[in-house]
């Protein structure tokens, strides 16, 4: 019975693994280690396979319990989130561009700015692909919610990410 769910469980995570590692590295953001985040989530995940009523709702499954794991980790301790870089974009290729690394790096940093359920959003929809209405279902929020996070987050990193003299 276990090898059974332990098969199951598979069949539904080799598919998704790549998106989930990237929301994973795009999310942990400075608070841990993505691996951990992953193991930690897919460990919690086996436990309530149980629990999930549908298959095509599997990812969002593993994203919920991963951002309430990150939740949980936050209420605990409050972490310096320049410590321990993580790339946002680590699964794309390496780019010797001097130029766009710094770039990326500013991104990185201006995310880890944004407040958590906007930050949130803007992964979710840029990186993960989700749809808004995914996005609401994910966040427990109306998807006029999530258009607001999606929209003021993407105000908030246009002025992070403005030189200064544009703005006087």
């Amino acid at each position: 019975m276990a090898e059974e769910k332990q098969k199951a469980f598979m069949k539904l995570y080799e598919p998704v693994h790549a998106q989930f590692e990237r929301f994973c590295k795009a999310r942990v953001y400075g608070q841990l280690d993505f691996k951990d985040l992953m193991h930690d989530s897919l460990i919690i995940a086996f436990n309530k396979f149980e629990s999930l009523k549908e298959e095509k709702a599997f990812l969002h499954f593993l994203f919920g319990i991963a951002i309430r794991i990150l939740s949980n980790n936050k209420k605990k301790k409050s972490l310096d989130y320049h410590e321990n870089l993580h790339s946002v974009f680590s699964s794309t290729p390496v780019v010797s561009d001097t130029e766009r690394n710094i770039e990326l790096e500013h991104l990185k940093i201006a995310l880890s700015r944004l407040p958590e359920e906007q930050k949130e959003a803007i992964l979710l929809f840029e990186i993960g692909g989700f749809s808004i209405k995914e996005i609401a279902g994910l966040q427990e929020s109306s998807e006029s919610a999530v258009k607001q996070r999606l929209s003021r987050g993407r105000q908030n990193l246009l002025t992070l990410l403005t030189p200064k003299s544009i703005h006087s």
